[in-house]
């Protein structure tokens, strides 16, 4: 037990040496585009969303995706809502999947339109407001963010404040 006590404190040791670090969130060292989410980078849009979400007084699932749309950073605030981690974490593979904010799908997915139940495809997806995506300096999505844990517009609001900084 001890062994895997000291594993966290290193692991979390490391994560708040990555968010002090700083660095360039959109290129890589090359001074090229860079191709995926940086943890440095994941960490800053983080730390902006939860900023947000304090100003805001809310409790917010934040999940920051890869460009595989593989989760790369994931937080649940105290007290936020347990059925909302998923919606986060859709939210944000929305945004991937489909290279932008995951509402665009809204008016397209609606009965009688030509996405209609687009929603249980790829493993379930979101399609109201919540999720970003995050682009590098050549606006190529690279990753996304998605939001969940209070009214729409203020999963927004937060999600956009970590785009802000990316």
């Amino acid at each position: 037990m001890s062994a895997i006590l000291r594993r966290i404190g290193l692991t979390a040791a490391f994560v708040v040496s990555v968010c002090l670090a700083g660095g360039h969130a959109v290129e890589a060292q090359s001074g090229e585009p860079a191709h995926d989410v940086e943890l440095a980078a994941a960490m800053r849009v983080l730390e902006a969303s939860l900023k947000k979400a304090r100003e805001l007084d809310t409790k917010m699932n934040i999940a920051i995706l890869d460009d595989g749309g593989n989760l790369k950073v994931f937080v649940r605030m105290d007290g936020a809502f347990l059925g909302s981690a998923d919606i986060a974490m859709k939210k944000a593979k929305t945004s991937r999947l489909f290279n932008g904010p995951s509402d665009a799908l809204a008016g397209l997915s609606q009965p009688g339109g030509p996405l209609f139940g687009i929603e249980a495809s790829n493993g379930g997806l979101i399609t109201f407001a919540g999720g970003l995506p995050l682009m590098n300096s050549s606006g190529e999505v690279i990753g996304a963010i998605g939001v969940s844990g209070s009214s729409v517009e203020n999963d927004l609001a937060v999600a956009q404040a970590g785009v802000d900084v990316f």
